[in-house]
């Protein structure tokens, strides 16, 4: 008897360490993103398969897409800007839409217009290219402003009001805009209100040697097959729409977010800036660095998150002085100048 007493009196012990141990675990892991990061990987993969060397490009149209953003991408004609967002619109089970900006192009040619129905004798409203869950407009800074204009209440409140009625978008919406910063003659910049619809301004650069090596491979060893045909569909809206709520249960300390707040504050009273971030800068800076952590595997934004963020956020939405503009300095230099002014919270 006094065996088992002490067999009983034992026994106990380890499966409340156990349980200890398991309720421990479940607190490291207060939010499941196995699944999430799966799918980042999965579309970084798909993309791979045509795209080379563009690892950023793609990671930032990731986290623009979980973070319910919009991107401009910039950069020189024929290093894969429009076709990385054309894949990229492909990896998700969605509806597709291209828009060429042009000179001539109206804001009816992007939203849709009225049309007399013979039949009833009533005005019915045809949607335009814009109604679509991921819209691809090439060569944005080519339309007029008016033409640009017609974007800046579907970019931010996702909704388009023709003769008082309102036809809100279906989820998921995003825009992938392109422009090409070398070209001047017919185009027409964008002003800095529709610039700061943009979530991230992304700029692609020219390959390396050994990635461009890498391009003639595979267009070499690719033949006829074109690159469309190569991707699949791997995420669902469904799901999507799941990841974009997990993302913003991402856990922000408040030492973090007074650190998002101080660099963007010293943006304002620069001496080299003629223009400092928003409020909405901010809020951009931390639904991105909540995606980053997501992508990654973290529950929790850490410091490195939001440097990752803030050169695509803060690029186009600050401007230089004209002195400092006129020496060659770039708004990139004062966001590194900012990053190094601002002690990194422990």
């Amino acid at each position: 008897m006094e065996n088992e007493e002490t067999t009983n009196n034992i026994n106990p012990e380890p499966s409340k360490q156990t349980e200890s141990a398991d309720q421990n675990l479940s607190f490291q892991n207060r939010i499941d993103l196995s699944e999430l990061q799966e799918a980042a990987e999965k579309l970084k993969t798909q993309l791979a398969k045509v795209i080379v060397g563009q690892q950023d490009f793609i990671e930032l149209l990731i986290v623009s897409l979980l973070s319910n953003g919009h991107v401009l991408i910039e950069g020189v004609p024929g290093i894969a800007k429009t076709i990385t967002a054309k894949l990229f619109a492909k990896t998700l089970d969605t509806s597709f839409n291209r828009i060429q900006f042009t000179p001539d192009l109206m804001p009816s040619d992007v939203l849709g217009t009225s049309v007399l129905n013979m039949k009833t004798s009533d005005f019915e409203f045809k949607k335009g290219p814009i109604f679509s869950n991921m819209v691809l407009i090439d060569e944005i800074n080519r339309a007029p402003a008016k033409t640009q204009a017609a974007l800046f209440e579907v970019m931010e409140e996702r909704q388009v009001t023709i003769d008082g009625i309102r036809y809100p978008m279906e989820p998921p919406f995003m825009v992938l805009a392109t422009q090409n910063p070398i070209e001047q003659e017919g185009t027409y910049a964008l002003p800095e209100a529709q610039l700061d619809r943009f979530l991230f301004k992304i700029k692609v650069e020219y390959p390396a040697l050994e990635d461009e090596i890498n391009i003639l491979k595979t267009h070499h060893e690719r033949k006829t097959q074109k690159p469309l045909e190569m991707v699949n569909a791997v995420l669902t809206p469904q799901k999507l729409q799941e990841f974009k709520a997990k993302t913003q249960e991402i856990i922000v300390e408040e030492k973090i977010l007074s650190y998002i707040a101080e660099i963007v504050t010293k943006t304002r009273n620069h001496p080299h800036l003629y223009l400092g971030g928003s409020p909405r800068a901010s809020i951009a800076v931390m639904n991105a660095s909540k995606a980053f952590a997501a992508i990654s595997g973290r529950d929790f934004v850490t410091p490195e998150d939001i440097k990752k963020s803030l050169f695509p956020v803060l690029r186009h939405r600050i401007i230089l002085s004209p002195e400092r503009e006129m020496e060659g300095m770039t708004t990139e230099n004062v966001i590194e100048m900012i990053l190094q002014s601002v002690e990194i919270p422990r």
